[in-house]
């Protein structure tokens, strides 16, 4: 869907109207109620560990660096380190935390999973317990608001892995601890995601190169570009993202600055972008889209795991269209007819 003279939040309105509704028509769930609620890409990223939370599942994941950072453990030494409470745990054997421990050493490859309990007295029973001071303790209850018989799962890693493991470690524990509502859709849009990303020490384009920055011309003057963010949004439900969009970014000038900061000349933009770069010498209209799933919608509403399931001809593991017949070779007279010749066969 795409849409002129409009904005974000033209989009949201649109779609708010339309696919909630959808979810209502087709299945006896309840779906969350507009508006959807919003969650910034960096909120979700430290509260959910991930830009696709499902939240069925009412664990969060608690940022406690700072109460390690005078504490001689070296575990946690120079790592981010996130807690997730989980309450009421008091009757699980050790045998529980065992198995949590192997899922995130043998499936998510960490290098461990801390805990503790919390007994009667308030006092920390685990592994790490004797690691952590009286005030460190307090100020984990209180940001967890964990009481006798909860426990605290510790995750410590490097920025970028925490989130992972921290994400894939909440959402064990909602499916282990049966946590999670089945009976309901609940939507969520996440939005402010940043525009640019350091890879390999260089700044790039986080997600979609041709958005809108936010505050445009003037961010990416004026701002480090790891702090500009772009009008990009998706849509997710029950930990599935359905549909992703944004603000497309109409102005010349603006997307020759932006490709600028990631690397690019202006020559490089022209010939590598050269359709969008020759439109935009006429003026375009500011416009706004978005591109549901709607694949992804029927696996939900079919309640199955796997969008294998739902589409009519899926592709094998190998990248197999069994229906098409492709990959196939190609015949001399196929690759004349596109004017390319082939030097070399690998």
């Amino acid at each position: 869907m795409e849409m002129s003279f409009a904005d974000q939040e033209d989009v949201f309105e649109v779609i708010e109207k339309v696919i909630p509704d959808m979810f209502r028509k087709f299945s006896n769930k309840s779906v969350s109620k507009s508006p959807i609620q919003r969650i910034p890409y960096k909120t979700a990223m430290l509260k959910y560990g991930t830009d696709k939370p499902d939240l069925r599942n009412p664990l969060d994941i608690v940022d406690v660096t700072d109460l390690f950072k005078d504490l001689e453990f070296k575990a946690f030494e120079n790592k981010i380190v996130r807690i997730i409470a989980v309450h009421s745990v008091q009757e699980k054997p050790r045998s529980f935390f065992e198995e949590m421990t192997d899922y995130a050493i043998q499936e998510l490859k960490a290098k461990g999973l801390a805990w503790i309990r919390i007994l009667e007295d308030k006092t920390f029973q685990g592994p790490i317990a004797k690691f952590i001071s009286e005030e460190a303790k307090e100020k984990m209850l209180a940001r967890t608001n964990s009481k006798e018989g909860d426990a605290i799962f510790f995750i410590a890693e490097k920025e970028g892995r925490v989130e992972e493991l921290a994400g894939e470690i909440r959402k064990k524990l909602g499916e282990k601890l049966e946590l999670i509502d089945k009976s309901k859709f609940e939507f969520c849009w996440i939005v402010d995601f940043p525009m640019y990303e350091m890879k390999d020490g260089k700044i790039s384009f986080s997600h979609n190169p041709f958005s809108m920055p936010q505050g445009g011309m003037k961010s990416l003057l004026t701002k480090n570009p790891l702090e500009i963010l772009a009008y990009q949004y998706d849509l997710v439900c029950n930990g599935v993202e359905l549909s992703s969009g944004a603000v497309r970014n109409h102005d010349i000038d603006i997307m020759i600055k932006a490709f600028e900061i990631a690397g690019y000349s202006r020559s490089d933009v022209e010939t590598k972008f050269g359709a969008l770069f020759n439109a935009f010498q006429y003026g375009a209209p500011p416009h706004a889209g978005i591109a549901p799933g709607l694949d992804r919608m029927i696996m939900l509403l079919a309640d199955v795991e796997s969008i294998r399931e739902v589409i009519a001809f899926p592709m094998t593991s190998k990248a197999e269209d069994l229906l098409m017949g492709a990959p196939a070779r190609v015949t001399q007279e196929q690759l004349k007819e596109l004017n390319i010749k082939i030097d070399k066969i690998i």
